[in-house]
Formats: structure tokens, C-alpha cells, sequence
């Protein structure tokens, strides 16, 4: 199994920043199986560069669950599988941060689309989602948004899992 993520958040991965949205699809390597996705509230005021890129505003999250409301449902879903993200490392160190202020240990093999792209799809000017969606036709709806930015590298993990001829992506169930 590989779990397709993605987060927004109010600023960089270190220090006091929280987590504002999150969309995960569990996918078996042929198809999606169970997704979750919720905003949530961070417990801050949403910094405007963030507002902005996301157009997630305090006002959306107000009555939000807070991250503690919905770890079961993240450990459950991510659960056994490869956690597979744009820029994986941002991702799963925010979740893990979140989960770790939680009192919980998160560990998940990881699987980042960015150097698996560049890997089995050379010659890209760009590599980043947007212009990578863009090239390979892939559609990107909800653009900075976890659902729409989700669903978008499901699609170009399909697209990686085909080019994938030599294993360079673990196979599991």
C-alpha cells in the first residue's frame, strides 16, 4: 500500500508552525481505496504570505478540528504503507512533528515523487508540481490546496509507477 499525501501549513517545517489542511488517498498501487482530508486548525493566526498562497483563512479553520482530533485517523490510514509525497520530506516531518508533540513515534518508509520523477522522467525544466502537472498533462485542480495538490500527485504516481520498469519503486501490498 502507498499513501499519496499532502499538507498545507502556516510557515516552514521548524520551529512553532502548525499544520492547516491535510488529504491523504491510500492507494494499492492500481487505484485509490480510502482517502481522508480535513482542514484544521492550527491554533494561530494563518500568516497573509500563507493566506494568500493557499487562500485558506482564519475564518475557514475557526471551527476546524485541531491535529490531536484527527491523528487516529492518520496513523490509521497511513498504516503499513509507503508514504508517498511531493517534496516527501516537508510532508512527513510536518506530520511526524505533529504527531511527535502528540506523544507518538512515526515511522513510515517514504517514496518522494520529486527525485522518482526526475529519475524516471528526465529533461524536465521544472520539477515542481505545478509546472511537472502541467508538462505531462496532468490535471491540477485546487492548486496549494492538500485535496486538489493530493489528487494531482496520485496522478503522476500512477504515471511514475507505469515508466517504473527497473523497481526503483518498492512494490507492496
Amino acid at each position: 500500500m502507498y499513501c499519496i499525501v499532502d499538507v498545507e501549513t502556516t510557515g516552514g517545517i521548524n520551529g512553532p508552525s502548525r499544520l492547516t489542511e491535510i488529504a491523504i488517498f491510500r492507494h494499492d498501487g492500481q487505484q485509490v481505496v480510502d482517502s481522508f482530508h480535513s482542514l484544521l486548525n492550527p491554533g494561530c493566526p494563518i500568516p497573509p504570505f500563507i493566506r494568500h498562497l493557499t487562500g485558506i483563512s482564519d475564518e475557514m479553520v475557526a471551527d476546524a478540528p485541531v491535529f490531536a482530533d484527527v491523528a487516529a485517523d492518520v496513523l490509521r490510514i497511513t498504516q503499513d504503507a509507503v508514504f508517498v509525497a511531493h517534496n516527501v520530506s516537508f510532508d512527513f516531518n510536518f506530520i511526524k512533528k505533529e504527531l511527535n508533540w502528540l506523544g507518538y513515534d512515526y515511522f513510515r518508509r517514504t517514496l518522494c515523487t520529486v527525485r522518482t520523477s526526475r529519475k524516471l522522467i528526465p529533461g524536465h525544466a521544472s520539477y515542481s508540481l505545478g509546472k511537472l502537472c502541467q508538462a505531462l498533462e496532468i490535471p491540477l485542480n485546487g492548486r496549494h490546496r492538500a485535496q486538489g495538490d493530493a489528487a494531482a500527485t496520485v496522478l503522476l504516481f500512477e504515471m511514475l509507477l507505469q515508466h517504473d520498469k527497473n523497481g526503483l519503486i518498492p512494490r507492496v501490498k
